[in-house]
């Protein structure tokens, strides 16, 4: 006889921070440490302490539309100065990955496209390439910032340090088998 599991949001989270080092999540005291230490807490719609708070209550749909784990400034702060050893940047990481695995984060977000143009172009390639990043998030821009980042890719192109064919990696056939093995990348290729 077969049983069905049916994994709790805390535990589906859980399972992405396997790798990282430190204490799991719940074993948050919430001290607030992270917060007080995080330069952009100010700009979040909840703190990492309320994140934390809310992902081990099974809150779900209100972690999914917070733009928490999208303003992390991996600067790693929060994790350094954690009484508890929690690795609290990897969390945010894993807010990420699960956001954009389950297709569930707030519309007009930079990060989400942003991070799915990023791991593409490392799949197709090996390397990370400016130019095809930059549609991600350039149109965000206002008109002045838009025609400034056009000026600047454009000197950087003549300077030769842009350059206009994305680099390749050598065997990267055996590059992306590995990769196809750690990432699930439907339509990457």
């Amino acid at each position: 006889m077969s049983e069905t599991y049916t994994f709790t949001f805390m535990k589906e989270v859980s399972s992405l921070l396997h790798a990282a080092d430190g204490n799991p999540f719940p074993m948050c005291v919430q001290c607030g440490t992270c917060s007080g230490s995080c330069p952009v807490a100010a700009y979040m719609d909840y703190t990492p302490r309320q994140i934390i708070a809310m992902v081990n209550a099974g809150l779900k749909d209100q972690v999914m539309e917070s733009n928490t784990f999208w303003y992390c400034a991996s600067c790693y702060q929060c994790t350094v100065r954690c009484p508890q050893d929690i690795s609290i940047t990897e969390l945010m990481y894993a807010l990420q990955r699960y956001s954009i695995w389950k297709n569930r984060y707030k519309e007009g977000m930079i990060g989400p496209a942003f991070s799915e143009a990023f791991a593409k172009t490392i799949v197709r390639t090996g390397r990370t390439f400016e130019p095809i990043l930059a549609p991600s998030y350039i149109f965000s821009f206002k008109m002045r910032e838009f025609f400034q980042e056009i000026q600047n890719a454009t000197e950087l192109m003549l300077k030769g340090r842009l350059p206009i064919l994305p680099p390749r990696i050598k065997r990267l056939d055996n590059f992306k088998r590995m990769i196809r093995r750690i990432l699930p990348m439907g339509g990457a290729e």
